[in-house]
């Protein structure tokens, strides 16, 4: 029997004459991708080392080879010295499997000149699912990787560039917070000095008047010296805790009166003032929980109860100092003096003061502007 009677029909996708006839004649798919600018190869599962059996014109003229060059050699011609291996095993793993990938490889042309390869390789069964070829498209994408690379490397100086200046300004910070730290300490050595002085000098004064003037002085100054402590001690000089301190304060002030018979009610929300509105803030509670204590309860036997409420519900911070003892009406003119300081600190926060009387006792709100209170202010 004639030969080439018994031969069957041509694959259309296997390496026959169909694939090397003139353009559109023969088998028109072969026709399309001899003709397509994409460049397109074929390769053979089923022959020892998978070769290439078909290649277009546009593989020739990416890669620089002649078909002469290739036909019946692996594709591993194209990799080089710079070609990911990790990317050369996840494409030798896709072909052992059976599985198409897509990929972008650092390929090599015959002159030497690398392209970055966005290859796609699909696998190409018969309908009893026997591998017969893989199909394979290659993209010179050497201009999109090449704006990758620069993105990247640009990102990196970025980076590295935020990197440098964050540990610039974070020495800087630190360096300043131990500045302020030290100023801090040494105010509140100062301060402490001048208390010393004080107390001498009123150890020999015989006016009581004028001692009582004295020890009223040296609370204030007290209060002030606490402020600088808890700025010393802090982390974050920037802010001071105000409720922290007006706890300390009503515990050491009660404890100092000598009448335990006088309690407390604290309501304190976790609050923070700029250390620079501490001063002043801190003056205004001490005042008031000391006028509270000296002025508010005339029979010194007789029980008594003082409030302190702090809380900041519309980005105002509201300082509210009660009691219950004999009221505005009963106040001497040492709370009127107290008063007039309250007043004047109170404008130097922009503050609203308000004295009310409670019957019994007296209630003073103090409203004042404060910023925001984030998570990390106060715990």
């Amino acid at each position: 029997m004639d030969e080439k009677r018994t031969r069957e029909p041509p694959d259309a996708w296997h390496m026959t004459d169909d694939l090397h006839v003139e353009h559109g004649k023969g088998d028109p798919f072969a026709a399309a991708i001899r003709a397509t600018r994409m460049s397109m190869l074929i390769t053979d599962p089923r022959k020892p080392d998978n070769p290439i059996v078909f290649a277009n014109d546009s593989f020739l003229r990416l890669t620089g080879y002649a078909r002469e060059e290739i036909m019946g050699k692996n594709c591993r011609f194209l990799q080089g010295p710079d070609t990911d291996p990790d990317a050369i095993e996840e494409l030798r793993k896709a072909i052992a499997e059976g599985n198409d990938i897509s990929v972008d490889l650092l390929n090599y042309r015959k002159d030497g000149s690398s392209f970055w390869n966005a290859l796609y390789i699909s696998p190409v069964s018969n309908d009893k699912g026997e591998l017969l070829f893989f199909f394979a498209s290659q993209l010179d994408v050497t201009d999109r990787k090449q704006s990758e690379h620069r993105i990247t490397a640009d990102k990196e100086r970025f980076e590295e560039a935020v990197k440098e200046r964050t540990a610039e300004l974070q020495a800087a910070l630190e360096t300043q917070t131990a500045l302020l730290h030290e100023v801090d300490h040494r105010v509140k050595n100062n301060l402490q000095m001048i208390s010393s002085l004080i107390l001498m000098q009123s150890r020999t004064i015989k006016d009581e008047a004028v001692r009582n003037s004295l020890a009223t002085m040296l609370e204030r100054i007290e209060a002030l010296s606490t402020v600088h402590r808890r700025l010393y001690q802090s982390k974050d000089v920037s802010q001071f805790d105000v409720s922290d301190f007006a706890r300390d304060l009503v515990s050491d002030l009660l404890a100092a009166s000598g009448r335990p018979q006088i309690k407390s009610k604290l309501d304190l929300e976790p609050i923070v003032v700029p250390a620079d509105k501490a001063t002043p803030v801190a003056l205004i509670v001490n005042e008031l929980i000391t006028n509270a204590l000296k002025h508010a309860f005339k029979d010194n036997a007789a029980p008594g109860r003082i409030g302190v409420k702090m809380s900041q519900p519309d980005g105002h911070l509201i300082i509210e100092v009660s009691d219950d003892g004999v009221g505005m009406n009963g106040a001497n003119g040492d709370a009127s003096f107290g008063m007039r300081l309250i007043r004047q600190l109170g404008r130097q926060l922009h503050a609203d003061v308000e004295w009310r009387n409670s019957t019994p006792g007296t209630h003073v709100v103090i409203k004042m502007p404060n910023g925001p209170q984030s998570k990390g202010d106060a715990s």
